[in-house]
């Protein structure tokens, strides 16, 4: 008799079994115990089916799929600097008045191209006139006072001649001599108090008719006029300073004044190239170089900034004032030149460059020489040829949303 399964069917003396030994094992074993190996065994199975995804989830399948790769090409390279500035008028005059009075007349607009010396506005000359004829009045008053004294002299002298000779013959005594000589160097002090009188009244009328020239504001420079800050009618109020009535600029030559951050600015010197874009004219490079770099900076929510001014001509007035300049100065350039990400290129602990280029479907160091370097690029001088793939990255790290976690023995 053959023993019974959990079932309790009995198998027949006669019959041979093929079962292997564990399994007729397990087939003795209580329903219960069977039971619970089945779910230990179901559980583990899901265990390491998890931990299998979880891998190829984190470090993820071949070594080829595991890097982001860049191929080496050739272009043309910059390295520059970069600053915001905004354009100006290189020359330009903010034409006051010097005296105070109505603005009684502007004879030209904003817009208007004048030339040198040509009349601008006149401000209401009446009072000064009024004041140059009171000046010349008391000068031609000071001429006739001088004109009598004079004469009076004459006589003095006259007089005082007569009484030497007199004296001479004792005809008149010595008081009396000395009194025409007193009389006479008094009316000689007299006239030099006029003529001193005479030359201050001079200069007097003279700044009298400079103010009343004043009046009349005349252009300084050839230019255009681009703005005006007093209307014809107002008053205009000149004190310790010349009052802006309006500003004439030469739009021919224009400055861009750029500001330079601190770090860079030590990279700039006078004559180096720069180019500039406008916003209007992003398509449009010009061309020129640093005129001046100012010594004294700005500070501008805490940052120091220093302005580099760049000349450029501008015949066709296409760059208008407050234009905002996008500027790039040229530290270096290269033609035709090998380039990879800047991502690529790695240093050792000398400070020696080096990349990982792909062989085979591997990564393989690579010694290398660079050059120019900027925000995107390094030129590449040797050690590397146009079409090798360079690896700048992991894919796994960047599917773990910049968690950072690589492959083990990456790079």
């Amino acid at each position: 008799m053959g023993y019974e399964s959990d079932g309790g069917r009995p198998s027949s003396s006669g019959e041979t079994s093929d079962r292997s030994f564990p399994g007729r094992i397990f087939s003795t074993l209580p329903s219960w115990l069977k039971a619970g190996w089945v779910k230990v065994a179901s559980l583990a199975a899901v265990v390491l089916l998890a931990l299998w995804f979880g891998y190829q989830s984190l470090y993820g399948g071949s070594d080829t799929a595991s890097y982001q790769t860049a191929t080496v090409t050739r272009g043309d390279m910059e390295q520059t600097v970069t600053a915001l500035g905004s354009i100006q008028p290189k020359d330009y005059v903010d034409v006051g008045a010097q005296v105070s009075g109505q603005l009684q007349h502007v004879y030209v607009e904003i817009g208007d191209t004048v030339k040198k010396d040509q009349l601008l506005a006149e401000i209401d000359p009446s009072v000064y006139e009024s004041e140059v004829e009171a000046a010349q009045a008391r000068l031609d008053n000071l001429k006739a006072q001088l004109a009598g004294e004079q004469a009076t002299y004459k006589l003095k002298q006259i007089q005082y001649r007569r009484y030497v000779n007199l004296r001479k013959q004792d005809a008149v005594s010595q008081d009396t001599l000395d009194q025409a000589r007193a009389e006479m160097e008094l009316s000689a002090a007299q006239i030099k108090a006029y003529t001193a009188q005479i030359a201050e009244q001079r200069s007097t009328l003279k700044g009298d008719e400079a103010n009343l020239g004043y009046t009349k504001i005349y252009a300084p420079m050839s230019g255009t006029v681009v703005s005006q800050t007093t209307l014809e009618g107002q008053t205009v109020v000149s004190s310790q300073s010349a009052t802006e009535i309006m500003r004439v600029a030469n739009l021919d030559t224009m400055t861009v004044e750029a500001e330079v951050a601190e770090a860079d600015v030590n990279k700039l010197s006078v004559d180096m190239p720069v180019y500039f874009t406008t916003l209007g004219m992003t398509g449009t490079r010009w061309r020129s170089t640093v005129r001046q770099i100012k010594p004294t900076p700005t500070t501008e929510n805490d940052v120091v900034l220093y302005t580099v001014l760049i000349d450029i001509p501008n015949p066709d007035r296409k760059l208008m004032i407050d234009m905002t300049a996008q500027v790039f100065f040229l530290l270096g350039e290269a033609k035709d030149t090998l380039m990879v990400p800047v991502a690529a290129v790695k240093t050792d602990a000398d400070g020696a460059p080096y990349a990982m280029v792909m062989r085979n479907g591997r990564p393989v160091r690579q010694t290398v020489e660079t050059g120019l370097k900027n925000r995107v690029s390094y030129q590449i001088e040797s050690g590397l040829s146009e079409g090798d793939k360079v690896v700048t990255g992991s894919l796994n790290a960047a599917s773990n949303n910049g968690s950072g976690r690589r492959r083990p023995g990456f790079l």
